[in-house]
């Protein structure tokens, strides 16, 4: 599996800082922590992209260490992760957000 190129868009920048934040709010490091474990997470896709199970039309790959979901799709050889998204929100709220990023 894997492909050649990981392609991240801007909106999962602002997804990860938004967890980042809330984590922090609950205790003081914990959001870097965040923050690292889903990059990790994310840069596992250059060799585990395509594996994963297809949830609103998107692979939903979930994090290792967070109840949050990474979302991408492949398009010719390329992998591209269009949100990181908190699991414990509303389906429809999940749904309605990934609609609108999608490639």
């Amino acid at each position: 599996m894997g492909t050649n190129d990981l392609i991240v868009i801007k909106q999962v920048k602002e997804d990860l800082n938004e967890g980042r934040f809330f984590y922090d709010l609950n205790e003081k490091g914990v959001g870097d922590y965040f923050y690292d474990s889903l990059v990790s997470d994310i840069d596992s896709l250059w060799l585990y992209s395509g594996i994963h199970p297809v949830f609103f039309g998107l692979r939903r790959m979930l994090s290792k260490r967070f109840p949050f979901a990474v979302y991408y799709t492949i398009r010719k050889e390329k992998t591209i992760v269009v949100a990181v998204l908190d699991l414990r929100r509303n389906p429809a709220w999940i749904r309605k957000n990934l609609e609108s990023r999608k490639c």
